[in-house]
């Protein structure tokens, strides 16, 4: 019986703008299929490496573009925990604006959420994943969100979170983010507050999880 549990992990893919409610559908997901294993893989963890670049320099990186991404170690990864190999994970520090020298070492789980604005960009990553879902939320409640995390959790002034959103923010999720709900199987509305579809997604995934173990 053993084997069974070493089929292919089943991945959810979660993306939207930035304040959409996608890391709270995520977490919904995650505590409706306790039972099984299950990781949430950020795609913020794997920002580049901007170690040699100066402070002010990586100020200046527009972090809404699919470029900010090292997607090819995310790929990696995702493929080793597909393999049931565990991996190390970057930590990536928001006040320095680069990865921290720690790392997070995970193992490999039945289920992989991984969130994140731009899971959905690269066919690389959507061909891995089982089901996708793109979180769809005002522009006007997003960047309200936004503007409350930033504040508390970044240690970000007002008039930078501003700056920031009219500059990159906006602008990318118009031509990278958006574009990419065509590639959803579900499109959840209103974020974390809809209940119907957090069940239809954890339904489905269970159905997943099922025929991989059957």
């Amino acid at each position: 019986m053993k084997q069974a549990t070493r089929r292919r992990p089943v991945i959810i893919g979660v993306t939207g703008g930035s304040g959409s409610g996608k890391t709270t559908v995520s977490r919904a997901i995650f505590n409706q299929l306790q039972g099984y294993s299950l990781m949430m893989l950020q795609e913020d963890s794997y920002y580049n490496d901007q170690s040699e670049m100066s402070l002010e320099e990586r100020a200046q990186v527009n972090y809404d573009h699919p470029d900010a991404f090292d997607t090819d170690l995310l790929l990696n990864q995702l493929q080793s925990l597909l393999e049931w190999k565990s991996v190390s994970i970057p930590v990536y520090d928001y006040k320095t604006l680069t990865r921290s020298d720690k790392v997070l070492k995970q193992e490999p789980r039945e289920v992989i959420i991984v969130e994140g604005i731009l899971v959905l960009h690269d066919p690389r990553l959507r061909a891995l994943m089982d089901i996708k879902v793109f979180v769809d939320t005002d522009d006007d409640i997003r960047i309200i969100r936004r503007i409350k995390r930033d504040i508390k959790e970044r240690g970000r002034s007002l008039q930078w979170i501003i700056d920031q959103y009219l500059k990159t923010v906006k602008p990318m999720y118009h031509q990278f983010v958006e574009p990419t709900k065509r590639y959803a199987d579900i499109i959840v509305p209103e974020g974390g507050k809809n209940q119907v579809a957090i069940d239809l997604l954890t339904t489905k995934a269970r159905d997943v999880l099922r025929s991989n173990h059957g």
